[in-house]
């Protein structure tokens, strides 16, 4: 079965057949295909198909400063290809006016397998997610009627939403479809380590990124789960808690005790490339995280039990074991997802 790397390549050939004034207006549909590795998709298509024009006009809103209150400050300003769609080298996120948030930016990659989004899970779908940064006073403070009346008087977006959508109407129901169906199209499956599990040209990994994946799978895949590197879940893993920010995490969505300092388990795909690390971004090497697993785990509230082995706290790893730990987590770099110019902003 062919992956999404191939159905990436043929959409530019699909749109160059699309450039007649009788094909003005023709809307392709886009066949997404699960990679054989991947876990079923959590994100329902069929209320929301995935269409040429759909896809431009969500990638369009995703790079477009005019969103936010500054005119400067869109999605992909905190959230760059480059970087797995994250907001590199800063620990927390920033927005208008230098604004600065507590959180550290989370990339953008397989979202369509997921089913909650956020550090804290405040939100249980796709196309609401992005209502949250968008309205946030600290990131974008944008504003949806502002917005909309900008669109309306724009020629390029009043062309794109007649022929993304079949009511062509410009508003913030179809404004979400779209930055949707770009986050869909937001498929990280190409990496060294994707080839080596689907027996592809490529795929060859070291002895040590191969002993790397055996202590990864005895340490580190019970959260890190699937082909996703995430389980999706919420836990605490014991990170000293930063008293001039005391960031409850998931409690406070839920306000429940036992959700008090528990965050959302992150992927790993592409970690090499999206320092700095964990919620607030306290680390900066994946040595670093390391280090804290094996020796600066704190019992804190709710730490979760995988940390905690009859008083023994984190995760025993040796400096060999950490080294070669490393060299796997490199295999998940997925350089064509990187540098896909079909989710590029130019």
């Amino acid at each position: 079965m062919k992956t999404l790397r191939y159905l990436l390549v043929l959409i530019p050939f699909l749109w160059s057949c699309s450039n007649d004034d009788s094909n003005e207006y023709q809307n392709l549909p886009i066949e997404y295909r699960v990679p054989s590795n991947f876990p079923p998709l959590a994100y329902d298509l069929s209320n929301n198909p995935l269409t040429e024009k759909g896809f431009e006009l969500g990638k369009k809103l995703f790079y477009d400063g005019r969103l936010a209150s500054d005119g400067i400050v869109s999605c992909g300003f905190c959230h760059i290809q480059e970087d797995a769609f994250t907001h590199h080298g800063h620990s927390v996120s920033h927005g208008v006016g230098n604004a600065i948030g507590t959180r550290n930016t989370p990339p953008i990659q397989n979202l369509a397998y997921q089913t909650a989004f956020m550090w804290d899970g405040a939100t249980t779908h796709l196309d609401l997610q992005p209502i949250i940064p968008f309205t946030s006073p600290i990131e974008m403070n944008g504003n949806f009627t502002t917005v909309i009346n900008m669109m309306k008087n724009d020629a390029e977006y009043k062309k794109l939403y007649k022929q993304a959508f079949a009511d062509g109407q410009i508003n913030s129901e179809n404004m979400l479809k779209a930055l949707a169906q770009f986050m869909v199209m937001a498929t990280s499956s190409n990496s060294r380590f994707d080839k080596h599990r689907r027996n592809e040209s490529g795929g060859t990994l070291s002895q040590d990124e191969l002993d790397g994946y055996a202590i990864f799978n005895q340490k580190c895949a019970s959260c890190h789960a699937t082909d996703l590197f995430t389980d999706n879940s919420y836990r605490n893993n014991g990170l000293p808690i930063n008293p001039s920010i005391n960031d409850i995490g998931r409690f406070r969505v839920t306000e429940l005790e036992q959700d008090r300092f528990k965050f959302k388990v992150p992927s790993l795909r592409n970690i090499e490339k999206t320092a700095p690390y964990m919620h607030d971004g306290r680390f900066y090497t994946l040595d670093a995280v390391l280090n804290h697993y094996s020796t600066g785990v704190a019992n804190t509230q709710n730490l979760d039990p995988s940390l905690n082995n009859g008083g023994i706290l984190g995760i025993p790893l040796t400096a060999t074991e950490k080294t070669k730990l490393i060299a796997f987590l490199k295999t998940l770099t997925d350089n064509e997802f990187l540098t896909n110019p079909l989710l590029s902003e130019y």
